[in-house]
């Protein structure tokens, strides 16, 4: 449990930079491209995903799972993430109407807590009931 805050704090900042990157590529989508925000923030998140993969392995939980394996956790996990992503983009841009970058933001908070979970639990974990 004494682990649990420094890694967390490794989660968050490498979560900030994949997230700098998934905004990235919104803003550059939907300003200089003209495209969707909904497909471009998901174009966003799965771009930064890769970033976040190799980061987390190595760095945030310092796994010891092998790759084939982490990386089909990961990518599981990381779907349900995407799925979320999509779902709250679309309700709060499309249905409510606010602006696409509060939605971000607000989805991005919405997913983190997920993804932490899951990977500390599950993806990244090499305990025998993992």
């Amino acid at each position: 449990m004494r682990h649990l805050l420094p890694q967390f704090a490794r989660f968050v900042l490498i979560g900030g930079i994949s997230t700098a990157l998934q905004y990235l590529i919104l803003a550059m989508g939907v300003e200089w491209l003209d495209a969707d925000p909904v497909l471009a923030s998901v174009c966003g998140f799965a771009i930064s995903a890769v970033f976040g993969y190799v980061m987390s392995h190595r760095y945030t939980f310092a796994s010891a799972v092998p790759h084939r394996l982490a990386v089909m956790r990961f990518c599981a996990v990381v779907g349900v993430g995407l799925l979320l992503n999509a779902l709250l983009m679309q309700v709060l841009y499309r249905h409510l109407h606010w602006h696409y970058l509060l939605a971000q933001v607000l989805t991005t908070g919405g997913t983190m807590l997920w993804h932490f979970i899951a990977h500390r639990r599950w993806t990244f974990e090499a305990s025998p009931q993992a």
